[in-house]
């Protein structure tokens, strides 16, 4: 990290510390708020992007069955959180991966198991973090929970999951020293000491929740508690507090595909806050991105919906019974489906009594065989899956 891209003012200050014997500087990022008047053009900027969320909010408010509808959302958010990270994982791997399917015939991509672990236990991060949030705060208990649950048994795993740093870290390419960084976050002293300040002030309300979450996610990211996943744990949280201000019902928007398309911009702007307190600059980006997001949110859970509703309407016309009308439905959270699954979501003893229900779903063109192997079918539904690859 060259010091003098950075200057003292408004986003924090340096401190010199010894690596190996060799001295080094590291940025402590100021306490939360920073001075941030709302000029004209941040107030149209958070007027477009709070009505675009408060329109996807009354969405969210009618969606029946959430906990099936919002799957894809989560597993789009997951995948592309990670890929931000490096992972190659892609969605059909994701839901391959969760079928108990390694590889499908026209879904087979080149990711490599690891990854697909990677952006699966983002999955599970979330939706542990959902859950906890009937119970317990955003707080730093619940930060070490997501990181635990984030990096359990993969790629940087061996290094304290659930448990903030205890040594220097730096950013930079993956396996790069110190002298080739582009950013040292704080020594564990300040760490501590900021994390501390950082907890105290998320549920403060100085500025409108938005601004707030924007301003939350640069200190995580410049704090940088973790060895590693602070990205993903950062995007995570940007999930969960938009549901506990209850600024959405559901998680159903998130920003990693905004971040993944400028994801450059993303991280100058990240840096350029520690550089020269670009405050500005980062929150109307961020806002951005919140409108932008919230509108294709909006079009793609019409989307579910929609096609939701005319499955109901093709089982329905088909005379189709309740048990074939709950296993459309479940198509919502893995749309890939074998019949020892089907056997098992619809309870049933009898295998053949599971085939013949998917055999429905494929004569109402709801499921398409992937192979035709006498043992070990598998079936998709590729509606499904092309929304839920729209980011």
């Amino acid at each position: 990290m060259n010091p003098e891209l950075f200057k003292d003012g408004p986003a924090g200050r340096f401190v010199e510390i010894s690596l190996e014997g060799v001295n080094h500087y590291a940025f402590v990022p100021n306490p939360l708020p920073p001075e941030l008047a709302i000029n004209a053009k941040l107030a149209r900027l958070l007027s477009e992007a709070s009505h675009a969320l408060g329109q996807l909010s009354a969405l969210g408010e009618r969606i029946p069955n959430p906990k099936l509808l919002i799957s894809p959302f989560i597993r789009r958010e997951a995948v592309l959180s990670s890929r931000i990270e490096g992972t190659e994982a892609e969605l059909a791997d994701l839901y391959a991966y969760e079928a108990g399917q390694l590889a499908l015939p026209g879904l087979r991509t080149s990711a490599p198991e690891s990854d697909v672990k990677e952006v699966l236990n983002y999955v599970h991060a979330m939706e542990y973090g959902l859950e906890q949030l009937t119970r317990l705060p955003v707080s730093l208990r619940l930060v070490r929970e997501l990181h635990a649950r984030l990096m359990h048994g993969v790629r940087g795993g061996e290094v304290m999951p659930g448990e903030f740093r205890k040594n220097q870290n730096w950013i930079g390419p993956r396996g790069s020293k110190i002298t080739e960084s582009r950013f040292v976050p704080p020594p564990v002293p300040q760490l501590m000491e900021g994390l501390d300040l950082f907890e105290k002030y998320i549920h403060t309300e100085q500025y409108p929740p938005l601004i707030h979450i924007a301003l939350l996610h640069y200190q995580f990211e410049a704090l940088h508690p973790f060895r590693d996943g602070n990205g993903r744990v950062g995007r995570l949280l940007i999930s969960l507090m938009l549901v506990e201000r209850k600024l959405l019902p559901l998680p159903i928007l998130y920003l990693s595909a905004f971040f993944e398309r400028n994801q450059e911009t993303y991280y100058d702007l990240l840096l350029a806050v520690s550089q020269r307190g670009a405050w500005y600059e980062w929150v109307e980006f961020f806002l951005q991105g919140v409108a932008e997001q919230s509108r294709h949110a909006i079009t793609s859970t019409i989307a579910f919906l929609e096609l939701r509703e005319e499955w109901k309407r093709r089982l329905t016309k088909a005379r189709a019974s309740a048990l074939l009308i709950r296993l459309a439905e479940e198509l919502f959270h893995s749309p890939i489906l074998t019949i020892p699954r089907a056997q098992k979501i619809l309870g049933l003893k009898s295998y053949l009594s599971a085939q013949r229900n998917i055999e429905k779903l494929v004569k109402a063109k709801i499921l398409k065989a992937l192979n035709e192997a006498k043992y070990g079918r598998a079936f998709f539904a590729e509606d499904i899956f092309r929304l839920a690859q729209e980011k």
